[in-house]
């Protein structure tokens, strides 16, 4: 029997507008105690922001935080997988782009979730540590 992503997926997803500032992003990244937030609009997956994002390429290039807007600086190439794949797939996606998070979507193509290295940990530590060793072989 294989395990489908919406079995193990984090299900409680904020997201942010691709209008907000990178400060009130900060701020939100903060509260939450995440490392990521997917960016929405209009219902639809637009982008993701990091904390990578925020502070080396906003802060660290000299962007003004209140002023500058997360689509400025998100990443707009994002990868996805539908909740009802296997995390095998899952993990072979985030392997192949070196990624420790996954957008999930549902079969109307807005996100429902979030698959992250823990959580496939807490099924198989197998399974994350050869995502993790193929992103350390490459940097």
């Amino acid at each position: 029997m294989t395990m489908k992503v919406q079995e193990i997926m984090s299900t409680k997803v904020e997201t942010i507008k691709p209008t907000s500032s990178l400060r009130a992003t900060a701020r939100a990244l903060s509260n939450l105690n995440v490392g990521a937030l997917p960016v929405v609009d209009d219902g639809k997956l637009v982008g993701i922001i990091t904390d990578r994002d925020i502070s080396v390429y906003a802060i660290a290039i000299g962007r003004d935080p209140q002023s500058t807007d997360v689509q400025k600086v998100m990443s707009k190439e994002v990868f996805t997988c539908n909740e009802n794949q296997d995390i095998y797939e899952a993990a072979e996606i985030m392997k192949l782009h070196n990624i420790r998070r996954l957008a999930v979507l549902d079969d109307a193509e807005s996100i429902s979730g979030i698959i992250s290295i823990d959580d496939l940990a807490h099924v198989s530590r197998e399974l994350a540590g050869t995502i993790l060793a193929h992103s350390q072989a490459i940097h």
